[in-house]
C-alpha cells in the first residue's frame, strides 16, 4: 500500500469545512478545479479497454432483431413466421400475436399509449415483429423470412401540406397537434414606434440523430430479475421506462450505463429496442443483445425537427428593439415528440423587447418521432433570430455587434415576474468576442476586397440557452477509507463529456485528495445512487455541487471524530487534507489515517442530497460566436476560415474539457448550417432516402474551421450553486449556423434563409442576384 502522503496534493488550501446545517460558502480561487486536467478514464477510453455496453459480451448470448415497417402509412393485416422459425439458429420470433407481447403498451405520451407491435404504422421504421437468433446474420435471415401482409394508406411527410385540404391524417384528431401563443405588450404599437423593421421567412431542415455508439442494450434475466446494459444518458430514466413497460417493480430492473458513444438527446430515454431484447430474453432464457443498424437509427432513434418560421423585427435608429413578431410551425413526425418545444423562447427572452408576440404551431406527420436534440428549439430559432437582427441593423445603419450590445437582458422577460438571472454575461461575451476576433478590422477588410471570385465575410451571433441551471433530485456519496483513499458513488452518466473528471476534480479540491486516486462508481441503477438523465446541460450544475457537499460531510465526520480524541470543539478544528489540526495550535493534530473512529469503522461516509435552485431568480448560460468564411462566387462553394466562441458558463470547471465542449458543439451547429438535411421522397414514397452516412453529410475534419479559438469568461455563479457552474454542453450549438448564415451574407450579399448552406443553394442563390441586378 502506497504511503499516505502520495494520495494528497502537496500544500494545497482546501476550503473551510461550515458547521453542520451551513451550507458551504462560494469557492473562492481554486487550485485543482479549473485547471486543463486529463480525462480521469482516458487510458481506457484510447486504448479500447472502456466497455461500452455495444461491447458486451455474455456466454450463450443470442443477438435480437427488429422487422420494421417499409412504409410510412400502412396496417398490418397479418404476419407469418413459420418460415422463420424454422430457420437454424433462430430462437424465438416475437409479433404483435404473441404472448409475451400482447399486453405489452409502449407509451409515447400520457395521451398516445399503444401496443409494442401496434399493427397501425404510421411511420416508416415502426416495429412490426423481432427474432432472436444465434448470429446477427441469423437474425437478418429470419426477418427476411417473415411474410407481413400490409395495407397501405395515403401518407402526408412535408409538415407544410399536412393542413392541406385532403392530407391524410396522422391520428384520428387531424393533423394540428396543438398551437402555442405568447403575448407580451403590443407588438403594433411596438412596430408604429419603430424607425425600420425587418421581416423574413425561414426554414432549417429536420437534422438526424446519428451518434457513433449504435441505440441498443444487451438483456439478461436472472429470474425474475431484469439486467440490462444501455447505451444511455440516463440509467434510472430508462430503468423506470422498461420497468412500467413490463410492469416490474424497479427493484427487479437493473440497468448499467457505464459508457455511452454519444447521444446528445436521443437517448434521454428507453426505446422500445429495450423492452424488445428484455421479451427475447425473457422467451430464450438466454441473454440477447439488441442493437439498431445505423439505417435503424436514422429512422426511429430520433432527430431535431424542422422549422418554418417567419419573423419581424422592428427597432430605432440607437438600436433598440421596439417588437418582434414570431410564426412558426413544425413537426415531431407521427407522434408528441416536441416539434416546436422551446422554437420561440429566443424570440421571448433573448434580447430586451417590450413588445413581443409569438405563435407556434405542432404538425404531425408520418415519419419518425422527434427526440430532445441538443438544445430544442433554440438553434433553429437562432437561424431566423440572429439573421433578421442583421438585417434589421443593415436597415437602421448600425453594426450588428452594436444592435446587440443596445439590448441586453438582465431579467428573464419570458417568466412570470421577469426574475433577474444570477449573472448575465452576455455584454461582456459580445464584446470579448468582437475584440479577440477582430470585429472591426475584419469587417473593413470585407469592405474593400475587390477578388471577384472568392470573397470573405464575417458574422457572429449570440445566445441564452433556457436551462443549464440544474437542479434536484440527486444524491452522492463520497467514502473516504482508512489510507486516506477516496471512492465517489453517484448514479449520472459520463455522457462524454468528462462528468467523472469533473467530479474527481470536485472531491480533490474539497478533500485535498490526488485526482486520480478517486475512484468513481456511476451509472448503474443498483449500486449508485440515484440521477437524473445527463441532458439539458444540467450535469455539473446539478451534480457538482452535490458531490462537494458530500465531501463536506466526509470533514465534518473526521473533524467529529478528532474532536473526540483531542478534546477539542468540531468548530475549534480545521480539515487541512491529509491532517487535522487545532486552529489555534497546529502542534495539536492528527493525520487523516491515525484518527481511531477512522481506523475502526474503516470507513468515513458522507451523503449529500441536491438542494433546490435559488428562488426567485433564473440560471441560464450565454455566449457569443464570431465567424469567417471565405465564398466561391462561381461555384457557390464555401468555407469556414476562423471562429471565435466566448461562452458565460460560470465558474470553468476543467479547461480541457471547457474547450473540448466548444469545440464539438461548433461543429454540431455547422452541421444544422451547411451539411445536414434529412431527405424524405415527399412526392412519390414518403420513404428516408439517405439513412446512411454516406448519403446523409454529417460535418468532417474537411468541413470545419481551419482556425478556433475557445474563451471562456470563467465567471464563477456563487448564487447558482455551490460549485458556481453552469451548464456548456448546449449553449455552444445554438448560434453556431446563424453566425456562418450572416458571415455568408456579408461575403455574397445574398441571404439564406434555408438551412443548409451548400454548394447547390448558394449557387442557385448568387445566380439568383445577378439575375436580378443584371439590366
Amino acid at each position: 500500500m502506497a504511503e499516505n502522503r502520495d494520495y494528497y496534493v502537496k500544500d494545497l488550501e482546501v476550503p473551510e469545512t461550515p458547521p453542520a446545517g451551513q451550507e458551504p460558502a462560494p469557492w473562492g480561487q481554486t487550485v485543482v478545479v479549473g485547471g486543463r486536467r486529463p480525462r480521469v478514464d482516458a487510458y481506457e477510453r484510447v486504448s479500447g479497454t472502456a466497455v461500452y455496453p455495444s461491447d458486451v459480451l455474455l456466454p450463450h448470448m443470442l443477438y435480437g432483431a427488429v422487422l420494421r415497417c417499409p412504409h410510412p402509412h400502412a396496417t398490418v393485416r397479418s404476419v407469418d413466421a413459420s418460415a422463420a422459425e424454422a430457420l437454424p439458429g433462430v430462437h424465438a420470433v416475437l409479433t404483435g400475436e404473441s404472448p409475451e407481447a400482447a399486453g405489452v403498451r409502449w407509451a409515447y405520451s400520457p395521451d398516445h399509449v399503444l401496443p409494442l407491435f401496434d399493427p397501425h404504422c404510421r411511420y416508416e421504421g415502426e416495429a412490426v415483429a423481432a427474432v432472436a437468433a444465434e448470429t446477427p446474420h441469423r437474425a437478418q435471415d429470419a426477418l427476411r423470412a417473415i411474410r407481413v401482409e400490409y395495407e397501405v394508406h395515403p401518407f402526408v411527410s412535408d409538415e407544410r401540406g399536412a393542413l392541406a385540404e385532403g392530407a391524410p391524417p396522422v391520428h384520428p384528431g387531424g393533423n394540428r397537434r396543438k398551437t402555442d401563443r405568447y403575448v407580451r405588450g403590443d407588438v403594433e404599437a411596438g412596430f408604429a414606434q419603430a424607425d425600420a423593421t425587418a421581416e423574413l421567412s425561414f426554414r432549417t431542415e429536420a437534422e438526424l440523430h446519428t451518434p457513433l455508439e449504435l441505440h441498443g442494450c444487451v438483456a439478461r434475466w436472472d429470474g425474475d430479475r431484469l439486467t440490462l446494459w444501455e447505451s444511455t444518458q440516463g440509467v434510472f430514466a430508462v430503468q423506470e421506462q422498461v420497468a412500467r413497460a413490463l410492469d416490474l417493480p424497479l427493484s427487479q430492473v437493473r440497468v448499467i450505463g457505464h459508457y455511452v458513444g454519444g447521444g446528445f438527446g436521443s437517448k434521454l430515454q428507453a426505446g422500445k429496442y429495450s423492452v424488445i431484447a428484455a421479451l427475447l430474453a425473457k422467451r430464450t432464457a438466454r441473454p440477447v443483445k439488441l442493437f439498431l443498424s445505423r439505417e435503424e437509427t436514422m429512422l426511429c432513434a430520433g432527430n431535431r425537427p424542422p422549422a418554418n418560421m417567419t419573423l419581424k423585427a422592428g427597432g430605432r435608429r440607437d438600436g433598440t428593439l421596439t417588437a418582434l413578431e414570431f410564426r412558426a410551425t413544425g413537426t415531431g413526425g407521427a407522434y408528441p415528440a416536441g416539434g416546436t418545444s422551446l422554437l420561440d423562447w429566443l424570440v421571448r427572452d433573448h434580447y430586451t423587447c417590450p413588445h413581443v408576440a409569438t405563435e407556434t404551431t405542432d404538425l404531425y406527420i408520418h415519419a419518425g418521432p422527434a427526440r430532445p436534440f441538443r438544445a430544442p428549439g433554440h438553434p433553429q430559432c437562432a437561424w431566423a433570430l440572429e439573421q433578421t437582427l442583421d438585417a434589421l441593423a443593415e436597415k437602421l445603419g448600425l453594426d450588428p455587434v452594436a444592435l446587440r450590445l443596445a439590448n441586453i437582458p438582465t431579467v428573464s422577460q419570458a417568466r412570470k415576474g421577469n426574475p433577474p438571472y444570477t449573472t448575465t454575461g452576455l455584454r461582456e461575451c459580445i464584446e470579448r468576442g468582437a475584440r479577440e476576433f477582430g470585429w472591426e478590422e475584419a469587417r473593413r477588410r470585407t469592405r474593400e476586397q475587390t477578388d471577384p471570385v472568392l470573397r470573405r465575410g464575417v458574422g457572429m451571433a449570440s445566445t441564452l440557452w433556457f436551462a443549464g441551471g440544474g437542479g434536484p433530485p440527486s444524491t452522492v456519496t463520497v467514502k473516504l477509507y482508512s489510507d486516506g483513499s477516496v471512492n465517489l458513488n453517484m448514479g449520472a452518466s459520463d455522457i462524454g463529456t468528462g462528468t467523472k473528471t469533473v467530479m474527481a476534480l470536485v472531491v480533490a479540491e474539497e478533500l485535498g485528495v490526488l485526482p486520480e486516486l478517486v475512484q468513481i462508481e456511476h451509472a448503474d441503477t443498483a449500486t449508485t445512487q440515484y440521477a437524473t438523465p445527463s441532458g439539458g446541460s444540467k450535469t455539473v450544475p446539478t451534480e457538482a455541487p452535490t458531490v462537494r457537499a458530500a465531501a463536506v460531510e466526509v470533514k465534518r465526520q473526521l473533524l467529529a471524530w478528532t474532536g473526540e480524541e483531542l478534546g477539542i470543539e468540531p468548530d475549534r478544528l480545521r480539515f487541512r487534507g491529509n491532517r487535522v489540526e487545532a486552529a489555534d495550535d497546529p502542534s495539536r493534530s492528527l493525520r487523516v489515517t491515525e484518527i481511531p473512529r477512522l481506523k475502526k469503522r474503516r470507513v468515513a461516509v458522507g451523503v449529500a442530497h441536491r438542494g433546490p435552485n435559488p428562488q426567485g431568480v433564473v440560471v441560464n448560460p450565454f455566449g457569443a460566436q464570431f465567424c469567417e468564411v471565405e465564398v466561391n462566387l462561381r461555384t457557390g462553394e464555401m468555407r469556414l476560415l476562423r471562429f471565435v466562441a466566448v461562452h458565460d458558463s460560470g465558474r470553468v470547471m476543467d479547461r480541457l474539457t471547457f474547450d473540448s465542449q466548444v469545440f464539438g458543439g461548433i461543429v454540431m451547429g455547422i452541421g444544422l448550417g451547411c451539411t445536414e438535411v434529412r431527405q424524405l421522397d415527399h412526392g412519390q414514397t414518403g420513404k428516408l432516402v439517405n439513412k446512411n452516412w454516406h448519403d446523409y453529410k454529417l460535418p468532417t475534419a474537411l468541413d470545419v474551421p481551419e482556425e478556433t479559438l475557445s474563451s471562456p469568461l470563467d465567471r464563477p455563479d456563487p448564487a447558482a450553486n455551490a460549485s458556481g457552474a453552469k451548464g456548456l454542453g448546449e449553449p455552444v450549438t445554438i448560434p453556431t449556423a446563424a453566425a456562418v448564415a450572416n458571415a455568408v451574407c456579408d461575403a455574397t450579399g445574398a441571404r439564406v434563409t434555408t438551412s443548409p448552406i451548400n454548394p447547390l443553394t448558394l449557387s442557385r442563390l448568387l445566380a439568383e442576384r445577378r439575375e436580378r441586378s443584371s439590366p
